[in-house]
């Protein structure tokens, strides 16, 4: 028996291999695809992603295969300037190509010691408490898997979540729009002439030029006439040439197709991400138009969240109701895309009302404010998590109380010996950041370090982060610090 199976072999599964393996987990992944896909549709990795991999020491990986953005707002078809004082010292977005993305964190995986098995297609699956608790999948070749815990992370149309009985209720898609890779004929000033001119009523077209380095390779985006009856079937290079033709009275000579695909504007979400021993992140767990680029990175930073709760759980010092909290924390953020994916659909309109609620919009966002907060809940930064009732214990601070750093992720803060704070997380283990040099988390040394430094960028006496790097607790109370140790890592050890 392992202690815990993956299945789906994309971002979200593999960087939660990489969260499992750093905390000594046994892994083994399943991915139905024998080959990893040539499909890049994600290609936007956004500050908070940017920031979790600088926290596990994979961002210079990412640097050197990434070019780096900074679009403010990027909602709705309005962009802004990067906003003055977002809270991050990773003030900038990564272009990565989601080929680039997989490629690297499996790679990571595989260092860590993950196992992972391509052509191995789950086809059932039982929970049962004999002779051990855990979950068995049957695969598709007549063989199965015994695993203690196993996590779904494959895809918005999941076998897992299905096989669980969990409900995905939400929006049916209204329209859809076809993606693809294609060479073109057309001359590349001409191309942009048409988009341009084309884009000043109709912001579901585009032809980005050079795709992931690729010369000569374009990446269409064009509005379909309806939406298909069956949206697994791919569309075709003659139907994208229509729909170009219609669109913008050309079709650029495409031809020599990478990939083909569709995609509609639904949205929907698990109603649990829990059943027993068996979990779900990324689309398995929630649906939603690629407006903003925020899927990849919600499926991405829902690994994060459980990687640590899963392992603890594991390793057998979870505290009680620490699994939970990730469906506790998690379920309202999933919730969150889709409901501001609903906006920007409605933003990207051509009709009279949606054009001129658009350009009242981009007014608005000429306010630092509102550009800083559009901003912020895009990229995810301004991510904050209810610590009052999500474990089971009330710690006398909802998000209404308390001190303002309590469940937010902590910045990239310089510190005076250490130098910056994230390379003291790599190992995805908690941090007692100690200003008063008075604390100490004994008991706890096996989970928790224990820096004594100083910043000018961090006004409390004392913080302790969790492995996902979000505040957990403030303050200079020995007394105190004890009780949070135990809410979020557990008894001590003797």
């Amino acid at each position: 028996m392992t202690d815990v199976t993956v299945v789906g072999a994309g971002p979200t599964g593999l960087m939660l291999a990489c969260e499992l393996r750093l905390a000594g987990v046994d892994v083994v992944v399943l991915e139905r695809l024998t080959e990893p896909t040539a499909q890049s549709r994600g290609r936007g990795l956004h500050t908070r992603s940017v920031e979790l991999l600088d926290q596990r020491g994979l961002l210079d990986r990412f640097l050197a295969v990434s070019e780096k953005f900074r679009v403010g707002g990027f909602f709705g078809g309005v962009h802004k300037p990067w906003p003055d004082g977002l809270d991050t010292g990773h003030p900038y977005g990564l272009a990565t190509s989601q080929t680039d993305t997989v490629r690297l964190l499996t790679e990571r995986a595989l260092e860590l010691g993950a196992e992972i098995r391509r052509g191995s297609e789950v086809v059932g699956l039982t929970q049962d408490e004999s002779p051990t608790p855990g979950v068995t999948v049957d695969l598709a070749d007549g063989t199965n898997l015994r695993s203690r815990y196993l996590v779904g992370c494959d895809g918005g149309r999941s076998t897992i979540r299905k096989l669980i009985g969990v409900g995905f209720p939400g929006e049916p898609a209204t329209v859809e729009t076809l993606l693809g890779d294609m060479e073109a004929t057309e001359d590349r000033e001409t191309i942009a002439a048409v988009v341009a001119e084309v884009r000043t009523t109709e912001l579901r077209f585009g032809a980005i030029p050079d795709v992931d380095g690729k010369a000569g390779v374009y990446r269409i985006v064009v509005p379909a006439e309806g939406v298909a009856e069956d949206r697994t079937t791919a569309p075709t290079l003659d139907e994208f040439k229509q729909r170009l033709r219609a669109t913008a009275g050309t079709d650029f000579g495409v031809h020599a197709p990478r990939w083909l695909s569709r995609f509609g504007d639904a949205t929907r979400q698990a109603e649990r991400y829990r059943v027993g021993r068996v979990l779900l992140a990324g689309d398995a767990a929630h649906i939603h138009p690629p407006t903003g680029g925020q899927g990849l990175n919600l499926g991405v930073q829902d690994a994060f969240n459980l990687g640590w709760k899963l392992a603890a759980e594991v390793n057998g010092w979870a505290p009680a109701g620490l699994l939970d909290s990730y469906h506790t924390e998690r379920h309202p953020v999933g919730k969150a895309v889709p409901d501001n994916t609903h906006a920007q659909m409605s933003l990207l309109g051509t009709d009279p009302g949606p054009t001129a609620l658009r350009e009242l919009f981009a007014k608005l966002m000429d306010f630092e404010e509102v550009n800083r907060y559009i901003t912020g809940m895009i990229t995810a930064v301004d991510v904050r998590y209810d610590l009052g009732h999500d474990i089971g214990h009330d710690v006398g601070h909802d998000l209404g109380e308390g001190h303002e750093l309590l469940g937010r992720r902590l910045r990239d803060v310089s510190l005076k010996r250490a130098g910056r704070l994230y390379p003291l997380m790599h190992h995805a283990r908690g941090l007692l950041l100690d200003r008063t040099g008075r604390l100490s988390p004994t008991g706890w040394t096996d989970r928790v370090d224990h820096v004594v430094d100083t910043s000018d960028e961090l006004d409390v006496p004392a913080a302790l982060l969790r492995p996902d790097g979000h505040v957990a607790w403030v303050g200079d109370d020995q007394a105190d610090l004890l009780d949070h140790l135990r809410r979020w890592f557990g008894t001590p050890t003797a």
